[in-house]
């Protein structure tokens, strides 16, 4: 009953519809009109005579259509009378439109142009049937949709070897992403983002504007983007306008519905009150029954309501054309205060001139995102879902007089209070002005210049009043922070392009350079002890924190520059043979002073086996290619000037009669520091049978990163510093990737499409040390499990693949309730005599392998998209059992931490990290299921296309792991750990609409 007010309301309200419009639209769509019909059949086939089954025949203007049957026979009722027309489309034909008549022989003509579909590659485009890497495509009509966080999102589990997840549900948060495993020791795992060309993010658009994204995956076609190109690249290309297109409002708008996920299962205040009646004595925040019944995490939160808006204008002629769009996203997070509210604003405009011959565009986009800091800086803090599920129950969230309900517990606030006595924004805004200019010189020859300007600015501030716990407990009497960060980012690019053709022959070379430049400078000041709530942030000078000592402040200001210049050639023979081969020579001001420059080259090879003669009377292949490749892409040097040395200041000493602040030395120059160099080989097979109803891909890659950049000690002297940055290390990531389309049925009024992948990555940590410098042993340690148990959680270890959980292997427990612990030569210890050289791999917190399954039915104007996928063959270590599943802390715990534990007895023992925590991770989601109704055109007079849909994300997940998500971080050298105290994740309702007028 909730959920379908809610749904009423977000219908009739938040997209601007109020009953008087609804209710005339409601019997539109009902509504016939009455039109003279004509009985037409026919035959469709090839230039061979060859019948063609499944070719769509569809009468112009309406939605009324057929296919063809297995003979090529088709019979369709027209309702516009003698003046019909039908258009006869199916891929690899032209679409043809032909005047309807009773009998009618259709020939339709092979159009390669349709065949070779155009995706995006680097600085460029290519035909489909061209491309010699792994490359893989979505259309927005196949995104996910919904309440979707970011872009990444929208292609979730639809790109083999691409994973995208949303591990926290703080609506600020966006998506993790990773291509082909972890490549790097200190560089992130998230690909190079390009949008419309120009470096960017996942946000840089609204995820509404975009019309295609591809995914560059393998090192032949990620080499031409040198030291960005490791992890892949993503091309984001948002929608424009074309030429005499016709003027054009395209709205899209939605309401969701958001609800927590799951839940860990705390006692409550009659469980705890049972415990107590079983003579359960406990000590610190369940002491006594304090008489109430409060759900602490109930308090705060709350079901989000968000709505999200967005209006593209179109129109143009064959000189010049603009597109416009606006969007605004207001997005609730389950928390109190917790939101993310954006304007995103978009314009670009073309225009040609001198016969075509000359373009030029002028692109703009702007956006401004606001919203509240729970935390210092920040939009969640953590500490206050962590107070809300330690709490006793039986506590109240207020005394009698009003005031907050506290107690003198270490590390126990009200989390309530922590909410409603905390007062902070952060506001970002964000602004890229691009221009281009071609010009076409005939001859084949076309030159492009293109320049952007980027900058991004945020102000933030954050206050805890004098209610908050940090004064009443602590004594802070009011804390404020404020700061501001701005960041100018240039990128120029020139290139020239030559296209041509000869006999058999096709030729296409691309030569350019690349230049780009990144300033970030960001100011910060914190003071308490204010006289007043009523300035908050506004007045820091006010407070006398400055005066005691207790105030702090600090700036910063940092640069680099990216120099390349890039060649690409392909070859073309006969259709047949194809090949691809890149150059780029890239410096950067991160790498030291000796290796400014790097080399990365990229070479492609394909085979189109369909088009040979031995092939010409397999009837039943649409398309078979081979195809591998080879190349070399880099990892920038880690932070800005980590090749030079550095010096900071330190303590202050007394010299002299005056006091002289310590000059130290924070970091040693490597004048050898350069790039991560990732050498990746490439083989796959493309294919089509069945006339295109089955088609697909398979790859398989291996990727050896070679001088992988990590910090190592180093004896003082001869350094100045105890450690320094040097590329050592080598990785190795091997994988298989599988893509399959289907369409397993297809008749007059029903379609179904489907789409499958299943991707696998092995990674191994080859070496961590050479002959200059090296580790104390052959691992380092990473992850920590946090007080009190204060123990690292994973190791990186030569041989070892990067993720595995490093601990004690519980086995049984003891009669009183103590941990029997495995050794690693197989003897058996109680926990109370296991010692750190007890420890071993317990698992690992990447998935072997992942899948997927999307589908889209339509049947008739109605579609419904429904998406599954999952991750195979991993472990999580499961925080919230860790820490409360045990009976003898002084907080709440979760029911389970009464369970006999193998059997036996109720655990006594103080909290460890043991392997009775990690828990295999393996699920299956529905993770989204779109239901839309498209409006006939006769329906509706004012629009052209008008479309109805209900929408969920996150609707279901089957695993039997025990905490809130299966899915969870996966990122840097510590994955798997489920923290206690992240956002939980969250499940969204959507009801949206979409028209065009």
């Amino acid at each position: 009953m909730k959920l379908a007010k809610f749904l009423s309301k977000a219908f009739l309200e938040s997209n601007g519809f109020k009953k008087q419009f609804f209710f005339p639209i409601v019997c539109l769509l009902f509504a016939q009109a009455a039109f003279s019909q004509q009985q037409v059949t026919g035959t469709i086939t090839d230039a061979n005579g060859i019948p063609v089954a499944g070719a769509s025949v569809v009468e112009k203007n309406t939605t009324n259509g057929t296919v063809s049957d297995f003979d090529g026979n088709f019979a369709i009722t027209t309702t516009s009378g003698s003046n019909a027309v039908l258009i006869f489309s199916y891929l690899g034909f032209a679409t043809q439109e032909v005047p309807a008549s009773s009998n009618m022989s259709v020939v339709l003509q092979e159009d390669l142009e349709q065949l070779s579909e155009v995706v995006v590659i680097g600085y460029g485009t290519q035909k489909r049937a061209d491309v010699t890497s792994s490359v893989a495509t979505v259309k927005a009509e196949d995104f996910v949709q919904g309440n979707v966080r970011d872009a990444a999102q929208l292609i979730q589990g639809k790109v083999a070897g691409l994973s995208v997840s949303a591990p926290s549900g703080d609506p600020t948060a966006g998506t993790q992403i990773s291509l082909r495993g972890i490549s790097s020791l200190s560089g992130g795992s998230a690909p190079l983002v390009l949008v419309d060309g120009v470096p960017g993010s996942l946000n840089t658009v609204a995820p509404e504007d975009i019309e295609s994204i591809d995914v560059l995956k393998d090192g032949s076609a990620t080499a031409i983007y040198g030291t960005r190109g490791t992890n892949g690249v993503v091309i984001i290309t948002t929608k424009k306008g074309t030429n005499d297109m016709k003027s054009t409002i395209e709205y899209n708008g939605y309401a969701s519905l958001a609800t927590i996920a799951d839940r860990m299962d705390f006692l409550d205040a009659s469980e705890l009150r049972e415990k107590f009646a079983e003579g359960y004595t406990f000590t610190g925040a369940n002491l006594q029954d304090y008489g109430a019944d409060t759900d602490w995490v109930d308090e705060i939160t709350r079901d989000a309501f968000s709505q999200v808006h967005n209006v593209i204008f179109r129109g143009g002629n064959s000189t010049s054309n603009m597109t416009a769009s606006l969007n605004y996203r207001d997005i609730e997070g389950i928390f109190l205060k917790s939101n993310n509210e954006r304007y995103t604003g978009r314009i670009s405009v073309n225009h040609a001139m001198f016969d075509n011959k000359l373009k030029t565009n002028l692109g703009v986009i702007m956006s401004e995102q606001v919203y509240n800091a729970l935390g210092d800086g920040t939009s969640f803090n953590p500490g206050i879902y962590r107070q809300a599920i330690i709490h006793n129950p039986t506590e109240p969230v207020y005394n009698e007089d009003g005031s907050w309900f506290e107690r003198p517990v270490y590390f126990y606030d009200n989390p309530v209070s922590m909410i409603e006595e905390t007062i902070g924004e952060n506001r970002y805004r964000a602004s890229r002005i691009d221009f281009s200019m071609s010009y076409d010189f005939g001859d084949h020859l076309t030159v492009k210049g293109l320049y952007t300007r980027k900058g991004e600015t945020n102000i933030r501030g954050f206050y805890q009043t004098k209610n908050h716990v940090s004064t009443t407990e602590s004594g802070q009497d009011g804390f404020a922070s404020r700061g501001t960060d701005n960041y100018v980012g240039n990128y120029g690019q020139f290139t020239v392009d030559y296209d041509n053709s000869f006999g058999k022959h096709k030729v296409t070379g691309l030569v350019g350079y690349n230049y780009e430049d990144n300033m970030n400078e960001g100011f910060w000041a914190t003071n308490r002890r204010f006289p007043t709530d009523g300035f908050t942030y506004n007045n820091l000078g006010s407070g006398q924190g400055l005066q005691l000592g207790e105030a702090g402040m600090g700036s910063s200001k940092n640069a680099d520059k990216l120099i390349a210049f890039f060649s690409r050639v392909t070859y073309n023979y006969d259709d047949r043979y194809l090949l691809m081969a890149s150059m780029r020579r890239e410096g950067s001001s991160r790498f030291g002073e000796d290796y400014k420059w790097g080399n990365f080259p990229g070479i492609s090879l394909g085979w189109r086996i369909d088009q040979e003669s031995f092939a010409e009377n397999w009837d039943w292949l649409s398309s078979l290619k081979l195809r591998t490749g080879f190349g070399v892409t880099g990892t920038n040097a880690g932070a800005r000037y980590q090749s030079l040395s550095g010096l900071s200041y330190g303590d202050y000493f007394f010299n002299n009669g005056q006091w002289v602040r310590q000059l130290v030395p924070t970091r040693n120059a490597n004048p050898n520091l350069r790039w991560e160099k990732k050498e990746e080989f490439n083989v796959g097979l493309d294919f089509g049978v069945l006339e295109g109803r089955i088609n697909g891909s398979v790859d398989y890659y291996n990727r050896t990163t070679k001088d992988a950049l990590f910090n190592y000690s180093v004896p003082t002297p001869p350094y100045f510093y105890g450690s320094i940055a040097a590329n050592v290390a080598q990785i190795q990531n091997t994988g298989l990737e599988f893509l399959v389309n289907i369409i397993p049925f297809q008749t007059e009024n029903f379609e179904w499409t489907a789409n499958l992948t299943y991707s696998t990555n092995t990674n191994e940590i080859v070496s961590l040390s050479n002959d200059e410098f090296q580790l104390t042993n052959d691992f380092f340690d990473q992850g920590y499990t946090g007080e009190p148990i204060q123990i690292s959680t994973h190791r990186v270890q030569e041989g070892q693949p990067i993720g595995n959980f490093y601990g004690l292997k519980s086995v049984d427990i003891t009669d009183d309730g103590i941990w029997i612990i495995e050794r690693p030569d197989g003897s058996r210890v109680p926990a109370t005599e296991a010692t750190n050289d007890d420890r071993q791999v317990l698992g690992n917190g990447l998935p072997k392998a992942y899948y997927s399954w999307n589908n889209t039915v339509r049947y008739k104007n109605w579609d419904l998209m429904f998406n599954l996928r999952g991750a195979l063959d991993y472990q999580i270590l499961n925080f919230s059992r860790m820490f409360y599943e045990n009976p003898t802390i002084g907080y709440n715990t979760l029911d389970s931490a009464y369970d006999l534990v193998y059997g036996k007895a109720v655990l006594q023992d103080v909290q460890r990290f043991v392997s009775h925590y990690v828990e295999d991770g393996d699920f299956l989601k529905i993770d989204n299921v779109t239901l839309g109704y498209t409006l006939p055109k006769d329906a509706i007079k004012f629009a052209q296309t008008f479309r109805i849909y209900a929408s969920g994300l996150n609707l279901a997940t089957f695993s039997k792991y025990k905490g809130i998500d299966p899915e969870v971080n996966r990122n840097g050298l510590a994955p798997g750990n489920d923290d206690r105290d992240k956002y939980p994740t969250i499940r969204t309702f959507t009801l949206g609409i979409n028209f065009t007028f």
